[in-house]
């Protein structure tokens, strides 16, 4: 998975970063995105694509890739994910994941089919770059984390839509909990959905 790392290496970058984010087909909560410097480094976790890893292996990797790496997180809310999309609050939260770096990347390797827009540094969209890329695959298990654990704390303030199981997606019983008491301030209204 360190295939498209090496390559650029191979070119003279240095400060190669994987681009991932979660959150974008949930009802409620932010986007979440995560940007990741590996370091030389091995890891003793596993490192994959977030969405084939249990709870506890996400956890273990997460902590490591925290401890080791060069992370950044960003994130963009409900509310501008109405007012602009969930596409560009999704470029959003991750040009704010590269800016809270702490070394500025010299290439980013970015999940999906779209590379950002107006990116000052050099990219490369990557279709199914979680699997394709250890860069990415370790930025979609930071920024899965980092989004489970707000969805967790939005289940403390807003018990009714069991956030803390559905993390904000639209599994029947959030629909009927929508339609029961209504959207709370963390839906997203400019998402198709009963009570929205």
């Amino acid at each position: 998975m360190l295939n498209l790392e090496e390559h650029l290496r191979q070119q003279g970058f240095r400060r190669i970063v994987g681009v991932d984010e979660a959150g974008r087909g949930p009802l409620a909560g932010p986007v979440v995105a995560a940007a990741v410097q590996i370091l030389p480094v091995s890891f003793r976790t596993e490192i994959r694509d977030s969405k084939v890893l249990s709870p506890r292996k996400r956890e273990e990797a997460y902590e490591e890739i925290l401890s080791t790496c060069l992370v950044g997180i960003g994130q963009a809310s409900a509310a501008e994910i109405d007012e602009l999309n969930i596409l560009q609050a999704t470029f959003l939260a991750m040009r704010r994941a590269l800016e809270a770096l702490p070394e500025q990347p010299d290439f980013c390797l970015i999940d999906g089919s779209q590379p950002i827009p107006r990116l000052p540094w050099p990219q490369k969209a990557v279709v199914k770059g979680d699997q394709l890329s250890l860069s990415i695959a370790a930025a979609s298990i930071v920024a899965k984390v980092e989004r489970d654990r707000i969805m967790d704390h939005y289940h403390e303030l807003y018990p009714i839509y069991n956030f803390g199981k559905n993390k904000g997606y639209p599994t029947k019983e959030h629909r009927a909990a929508i339609q029961q008491a209504g959207p709370s301030p963390i839906h997203r209204r400019s998402f198709r959905c009963a009570g929205l």
